[in-house]
């Protein structure tokens, strides 16, 4: 039998971190898409994908490794993770963990994310809500991470997503809480943060509203 790449769902208790060096991608599944008005996860593009399917392939093409953070009642998540996985070299892991406090914020859905990390050198915190970002960008972004910098990718002069972390900044990232998410470990590291141009505009596309998505999704 052919060995199918790896994907799994466990909560919190269940983690197996993986020794290695490497770098990798968390991306955050797990919101409430209020001002969406239904599941933005979900949301179809134009060449028939789901809004999270697209940013889960596209991520999947640059790295190996990746750890994606949703809620329990989600339960396409990992159907679409498998899916994925599944047409993809058998070298690729997609890990689906659950958080089961993503009600009280982005920053306890990261750091839930975070304590379930794998032993890498760094990671990009992705958002699974923006389908645009090309993989060029992810692996531009990935080659240039280190284990004591910041990462955030710059077009036009805007700052946008994702951001880089290096492992030296993984303990405060398990610490956060709230809406802010990584910001404030942004914040208080200034002076570890690289700023790395990149020629993709879509590191700026943020879908809050069907009408985003429409104006966003013109390919």
């Amino acid at each position: 039998m052919t060995e199918q790449p790896s994907t799994r769902s466990t909560p919190a208790t269940s983690a197996t971190p993986v020794i290695g060096n490497e770098t990798g991608v968390l991306l955050l599944a797990a919101g409430f898409s209020r001002r969406f008005g239904d599941i933005k996860l979900r949301a179809r593009l134009r060449n028939g994908s789901s809004v999270f399917e697209q940013t889960l392939t596209r991520i999947a093409a640059a790295t190996p490794r990746i750890l994606v953070v949703t809620r329990p009642d989600l339960l396409d998540v990992p159907l679409t993770a498998q899916r994925v996985a599944q047409g993809l070299d058998q070298s690729v892991r997609i890990d689906v963990v659950q958080c089961p406090d993503a009600h009280l914020g982005m920053g306890h859905t990261l750091a839930f994310g975070m304590a379930h990390l794998p032993d890498w050198e760094g990671c990009l915190v992705s958002l699974g809500d923006m389908p645009f970002i090309a993989t060029a960008t992810y692996a531009q972004m990935l080659a240039a991470l280190h284990h004591d910098t910041i990462l955030l990718p710059q077009y036009a002069g805007e700052v946008g997503n994702p951001v880089g972390f290096g492992r030296d900044f993984f303990p405060a990232l398990r610490a956060v809480q709230g809406d802010t998410g990584g910001r404030d470990v942004v914040r208080a590291n200034r002076e570890r943060v690289q700023l790395l141009p990149v020629g993709d505009a879509a590191i700026l596309q943020d879908i809050d509203t069907p009408e985003d998505l429409a104006r966003l999704d013109v390919v």
